[in-house]
């Protein structure tokens, strides 16, 4: 009577996967070793390998034994799916180290509000006996703030702590630092040097301290350097400038393009989103020239379609918010100047509402496209 290893070995001869006498030797393989054994033990029927491929040779389990943990002995943990396979001895007898101690979420807050507190005490005091300040005590007094302020700053960079505190400090201490200036300086010179030590200062922190508040303090000088370069270098008081408006919006382009290239190498989110800013005041400034409405709405569309392709690659919501606030206030007041007519606002929004649907569409599209 045939048994299942004749079967197995005739259908895999009938089928082109073993030679006759491949299947010979299997077969004399088998009866061997079942004379040795003394006993007919039951075989499973191999699986079937692909057609025009070898056979895989498995091993027996009399020759490959399955191993099994001694008694009294923990098996072999088996690691689970998205761990780590490799499990040697020494790590799994490596110690955990202990938790780092982190204080507590209102103990912080409260001590970033105690702090806050006792600056805006200062200060209040400070501007309350200005007046009454000599020029050396003035200039005492501005130093020693800015002294104080970044040298607690480069203390907590140092020892690597408080990342966020010490980059507020900075941005407090440059701010201070070209206000002393000034105030050692005075006059158009001591306003355009305590913007040039402001700057400098606030650039060496944030290629540093690489801070966001740092970023902020960066654009609020820049913002004052133009102001400051259009109302005492291109535009003095003496002079028949009537552009000064449109001088300053063109100033704060090249801001916007500067907090750009800044986004590049640091917090990007925060640098574009300045960025944006820094065109609603070009903006802001365009709508203050005579006959600048044209420029105020290619500035204030320009900036938001910038920000809404960032948000449409990165998803951050901090462009969409930026970009939507600009077009909802400066395309209705540049179209009222232009039109002196509440229609022509009216038919001016739903032309920008329109486009910027068709960009939302082209966007979402593109986006399913990318995931499949």
């Amino acid at each position: 009577m045939p048994s299942r290893l004749d079967d197995e070995l005739k259908r895999l001869v009938s089928a082109g996967v073993l030679r006759q006498y491949q299947a010979d030797a299997l077969r004399d393989a088998a009866a061997a070793d079942r004379s040795r054994t003394g006993h007919r033990a039951p075989t499973d029927p191999a699986p079937t390998p692909a057609k025009g491929t070898d056979p895989v040779r498995t091993p027996s389990r009399a020759t490959d034994p399955v191993r099994t943990p001694a008694k009294g002995t923990d098996p072999v943990p088996t690691p689970s799916r998205g761990t780590d396979p490799v499990l040697t001895p020494s790590r799994a007898m490596r110690p955990v180290p202990p938790p780092a101690p982190h204080p507590s979420a209102l103990v912080e807050v409260l001590g970033y509000i105690g702090g806050a507190l006792l600056l805006g005490a200062v200060a209040l005091l400070t501007v309350a006996n200005w007046g009454e300040m000599g020029r050396a005590a003035r200039i005492t007094t501005g130093t020693s703030a800015a002294v104080l302020l970044l040298t607690s700053a480069v203390i907590l960079a140092l020892f690597r702590r408080r990342d966020q505190l010490s980059s507020a400090l900075a941005s407090l201490g440059c701010c201070v630092a070209g206000f002393a200036t000034y105030v050692a300086v005075e006059g158009a010179a001591g306003r355009i040097a305590g913007v040039a030590v402001a700057l400098a200062l606030a650039a060496v922190g944030v290629w540093w301290l690489r801070g966001s508040s740092l970023l902020v303090a960066m654009f609020g000088i820049l913002a004052v350097g133009v102001l400051v370069l259009t109302s005492d270098v291109l535009t003095p008081d003496d002079s028949v400038h009537t552009n000064s408006a449109g001088i300053a919006g063109t100033g704060f382009i090249l801001v916007a393009f500067v907090l750009a290239l800044v986004g590049l190498f640091r917090d990007q989110v925060t640098a574009w989103s300045l960025a944006g800013a820094a065109m609603f005041s070009s903006s802001i400034c365009w709508l203050v020239q005579d006959r600048g409405e044209v420029m105020a709405l290619a500035v204030g569309t320009a900036g938001p379609a910038a920000l809404l392709v960032a948000y449409g690659r990165v998803h951050a919501s901090a462009y969409a918010v930026v970009g939507c606030s600009i077009l909802l206030v400066i395309w209705p007041t540049a179209l009222y100047q232009l039109t002196d007519n509440v229609a022509g606002v009216a038919i001016g929004l739903v032309v920008a509402s329109a486009a910027l649907l068709v960009a939302v569409l082209l966007l979402s599209r593109r986006q399913r496209r990318g995931v499949t």
